[in-house]
């Protein structure tokens, strides 16, 4: 049985095993392991820790992106709104320009109607006048025709005008 080779192998690693255990060999591989599983842990540890700052910060980053979004919606709606307000305004001041400046346009057609009427008047009773005294200065003579046509002439014009 010693002949054998393969019990020399087996007897060399027996003795081999047996010296590893007897320097603590074991012990130092058993410490790198949990050394190993130690690091391994606190990597998923810190793994998991980032994780979940990162979905807080997501969960944050989303919040105030909702918030942008609802504020960015009620600029628009408050821009909208005074774009509203300021088209009715110009709408109504518009409105008022007009109708004032139409006042004004008939008031002074009704003026240059006074005004012509007026200048209607003079000229006819000018004319009337004229003819009068023409007439009158035709068919009396002396002093008699002379005050007969200024008064004539004067009771024409306080009628006409």
């Amino acid at each position: 049985m010693l002949s054998e080779p393969e019990v020399w192998v087996a007897l060399a690693f027996i003795v081999f095993i047996v010296g590893l255990g007897y320097l603590g060999a074991h012990k130092h591989v058993l410490k790198a392991l949990d050394d190993r599983s130690e690091r391994i842990k606190a990597e998923l540890e810190e793994a998991s820790r980032l994780k979940n700052e990162a979905m807080a910060l997501l969960a944050e980053y989303q919040r105030k992106r909702g918030e942008a979004e609802r504020e960015a919606q009620s600029i628009i709606a408050g821009a909208k709104a005074e774009a509203e307000r300021l088209a009715v305004e110009a709408k109504a001041k518009m409105e008022e320009l007009v109708e004032r400046r139409t006042k004004m346009a008939e008031t002074k057609i009704a003026q240059a109607e006074t005004q012509a009427m007026a200048d209607v008047r003079s000229a006819a009773a000018e004319a009337a006048v004229a003819a009068a005294e023409r007439v009158l200065a035709q068919e009396t003579k002396g002093d008699l025709a002379a005050t007969l046509i200024a008064k004539g002439i004067e009771d024409v014009r306080n009628k006409l005008n």
